[in-house]
């Protein structure tokens, strides 16, 4: 939007300079891209936004710095262009809208004009803004545009026969030649002025050739409308056409301004209207929204008094009015911005000033990117049980009472749909024991996390094998026993005595549940195999507990050294006493070791078994054979200890 200083000052009177005056206009929102000097004129650039339609003309920004600067007062003109009133009880007369594009067409007749080349203050206005002057009521209309902001087109009423204009849609296939001297291709939908028969005007966009004013103009119909931005915008873009109209229609115009510009139009002209015509069938309705101080200060981050809220707002034409704790504002008809409370604490913003609020650095953690804490060690356990073969469940959390149930109170829905979902579960174990009967019941290999209540809230995760889970060989005891390893880590086992378990074939893990073959008569209650082997552990407790996590260390550049040992055990001995004893005898330099068999038969003692343990080790250096062989021998000394026997 470019502007003189000259045209700023015939509706404001400021004590401020030119810069102080972008500056400003810049803090309300308005930037000053440039301000420079074209012949003597001081001109300014300012940026407006697109949905700021009200300040693309010398009258809104004019309100915006009254607002902005309270020592900037209206002139006596912009005070009698802003108080004026519509004309009352004028008629249509000889015109008709037959558009939706078009919400307000209103008109006046002038007689006994001269269109001769325009005053030099008004040329020069043009010249300094990129304009070229043509006519006096050409120039005329540019002029007030500027000022109001309001589009107008002069006809040449001479070439309208009957005086007539009919506001439509285009027709297919009609055509109209443009001010510019291009034929224009209308389409189904372009808002057209006509004078009843043929279109003379693009609505919003540009007037037609057969009826332009020229030097031999005597009489005039000047036209101020108000035309639906949508509509304008549609017609315009499809042409590729750019106009200074278009470009104000598209953001909005005041539909209540058409006569107050004209109004203005008529004085510079100098001439009084013979007739005025106006039709407004889509009139704005009144709208009024509220705002909260309290709210104010709290969205904007500063505080502001409600007295300092209800000046700011007065000062932009909202004229609010106290409400209680609020302010009910009347939203101005050039405003079409403004919908809700969040627009109006803007404007309290923009006016009360960006630069009064305060910057502060953002208070707060920055998040851990990717999943980590809890959620990581899930979804790493999640892994593990997949890496296993096992296949993931999901069932709901209402149910009814199982054979697999956990001991203990029930908790009861209290207005339960039906008695198969009148608890909630307090064990995984029996949603996992209904997927593998829907599932055949042998063959599988599934797990389950969710919500159990036992009645206290917590987390579950519960494993059922059954049948051969890995195409090779059927589940037992230990097929089980070395998923919760992978799952879980080595834990330290205990003794347990469920009654859902077979009493000689469970164990526990200290603190966290535990793991087993199905009870026989549990099994024929649930219709599961007997070899059926299930395990539920408390993973909110599991979650508590210590992650060593993996320790990663530079790979050595010394080769290991690898000795086996087979030794003779009572079989009531514990293998964790067993492992025990070869970690603290293998000191640091064992790196690592496993078992790998265990034999019953003949050759070894009854009541006891053959263990045959891999010994890996490794130093800062190459071990001999001496030095390995004396690292086993130390570790079988050590088992000794235990009744143990080098086989």
């Amino acid at each position: 939007m470019k502007f003189t200083e000259a045209m700023l000052r015939e509706f404001v009177d400021s004590p401020l300079s030119a810069q102080e005056i972008g500056d400003a206009l810049t803090m309300t929102g308005f930037e000053l891209e440039e301000i420079h000097d074209t012949g003597g004129a001081t001109v300014f650039d300012i940026a407006i936004m697109a949905n700021r339609g009200d300040a693309a003309s010398v009258l809104g920004l004019a309100r915006e710095l009254i607002a902005k600067h309270p020592a900037s007062k209206p002139t006596q003109s912009m005070a009698d262009l802003v108080s004026w009133h519509d004309p009352e009880g004028l008629a249509a007369g000889t015109i008709s809208i037959e558009a939706d594009g078009c919400t307000r067409y209103s008109a006046m007749l002038f007689d006994g004009v001269r269109n001769e080349p325009s005053p030099n203050w008004l040329q020069e206005c043009l010249t300094a803004l990129g304009q070229r002057p043509i006519s006096f009521l050409v120039d005329l209309t540019n002029y007030v545009m500027l000022m109001t902001g309001q589009p107008m087109h002069a006809f040449d009423l001479d070439k309208l026969p009957g005086e007539r204009i009919v506001v439509r849609s285009a027709l297919p296939g009609e055509k109209l030649v443009t001010l510019d001297g291009i034929e224009r291709e209308l389409a189904t939908g372009d808002v057209v002025i006509t004078d009843g028969h043929r279109p003379i005007a693009l609505a919003g966009v540009m007037g037609g050739q057969d009826t332009e004013v020229g030097p031999a103009t005597t009489r005039c119909l000047l036209e101020s409308a108000h035309f639906d931005n949508q509509a304008v915008r549609a017609t315009r873009t499809r042409l590729g056409m750019h106009t200074e109209a278009s470009y104000r229609f598209e953001r909005w115009v005041d539909p209540q301004g058409t006569f107050r510009a004209m109004s203005l139009f008529a004085r510079l002209l100098g001439t009084e209207p013979r007739t005025q015509f106006d039709i407004y069938p889509h009139r704005r309705p009144d709208l009024h929204v509220s705002v909260r101080p309290v709210r104010a200060s709290l969205l904007l981050g500063c505080e502001v008094t409600p007295r300092e809220c209800s000046d700011y707002l007065e000062r932009l034409g909202f004229s609010p009015e106290a409400e209680g704790d609020s302010l009910r504002c009347s939203v101005p008809s050039w405003r079409n911005d403004v919908h809700g409370e969040e627009d109006l604490i803007e404007e309290v913003g923009r006016v009360h000033g960006y630069e009064h609020i305060r910057t502060e650095a953002p208070i707060g953690s920055t998040p851990v990117g990717g999943t980590h804490g809890g959620s990581l060690r899930t979804d790493r356990l999640l892994a593990r049980l997949v890496r296993c073969g096992l296949i993931q469940t999901m069932s709901h959390t209402l149910r009814d009472a199982h054979a697999l149930d956990a001991e203990g109170d029930r908790v009861r829905v209290r207005t339960p749909h039906s008695p198969e979902t009148a608890l909630l579960r307090n064990s995984l174990l029996p949603c996992l024991a209904e997927a593998a009967m829907k599932n055949g019941g042998r063959n599988l290999g599934l797990f389950e996390f969710g919500r159990v209540f036992a009645p206290a809230e917590r987390v579950s995760l519960a494993v059922l094998l059954t049948g051969c889970t890995d195409g090779t060989s059927e589940a037992d005891f230990f097929t089980m026993k070395g998923v919760v390893e992978t799952a879980l880590g080595t834990q330290e086992w205990t003794g347990t005595s469920d009654p859902r378990f077979h009493p000689t074939r469970q164990a526990g893990v200290a603190g966290l549940g535990l793991f087993g073959q199905i009870h026989p008569l549990v099994a024929e209650q649930c219709d599961l195999a007997p070899t059926t082997f299930l395990a539920e552990f408390d993973l909110d407790a599991w979650l508590t507990t210590a992650e060593h996590g993996e320790r990663f260390r530079p790979l050595s550049r010394h080769p290991a050294v690898r000795r086996d040992i087979a030794i003779e055990v009572l079989k009531s001995v514990p293998y964790r006493d067993i492992e025990a004893t070869v970690v603290q005898a293998g000191g640091h330099d064992l790196e690592a070791h496993w078992l790998f068999d265990v034999y019953e038969g003949p050759g070894v003692s009854e009541g006891a078994h053959s263990l045959a343990i891999a010994l890996l080790f490794r130093k800062d250096g190459n071990f001999t054979d001496e030095e390995a062989n004396r690292a086993r021998d130390g570790i079988v000394e050590a088992l000794q200890g235990l009744g143990a026997r080098l086989r």
